[in-house]
């Protein structure tokens, strides 16, 4: 639901002529939405695959430090287009976007997945030596595999809620 108080700096934002530009635009708006959809599904693609390397529910015989290293590249390369596709997203609709719920927890949401992986390599990533091919994984790394998986399934919803709200 959009509130009729936004605040200057999403009206001021969602007024410039970029994001006119993008916003009126019947090829450049479907066409960054379509980047973030793509990127999203890269970024949670990969991140997934390591989360369920970290449950020992996929690539078992594999060490995780191998399957994190492999992954890790695409994992950021989904993760800058998905960030730029949104922002560019976000400023075509920054006064709508205010008041709408579903933005507002998918942004909660991505602030949670972005601790997620800091906290997680931090702390007992640090040690992924000791348990790297151990057949039971420690339990706060499984504990992160969960909220990381969670959190990204809560993040596509709530992305796909932001049209209907």
């Amino acid at each position: 639901m959009l509130q009729t108080n936004v605040p200057y700096l999403f009206q001021w934002l969602n007024d410039t002529q970029f994001a006119t530009v993008i916003r009126e635009s019947d090829l450049l708006f479907p066409l960054i939405e379509t980047v973030h959809v793509l990127a999203i599904a890269l970024l949670a693609g990969t991140v997934a695959i390591v989360d369920l390397r970290l449950l020992g529910l996929v690539l078992r015989r594999e060490p995780v430090s191998s399957v994190a290293g492999r992954i890790l590249p695409l994992t950021w390369i989904g993760f800058a287009a998905m960030f730029v596709s949104g922002v560019l997203l976000f400023l075509a609709e920054a006064a709508k976007s205010y008041g709408n719920t579903a933005f507002r927890i998918k942004i909660l949401l991505l602030v949670l997945a972005g601790l997620n992986p800091l906290i997680f390599h931090s702390t007992v990533y640090r040690r992924v030596a000791e348990w790297d091919q151990q057949d039971t994984l420690p339990g706060q790394a499984r504990v992160a595999a969960i909220a990381s998986l969670t959190l990204w399934t809560g993040i596509i919803l709530a992305g796909r809620a932001i049209a209907y709200y």
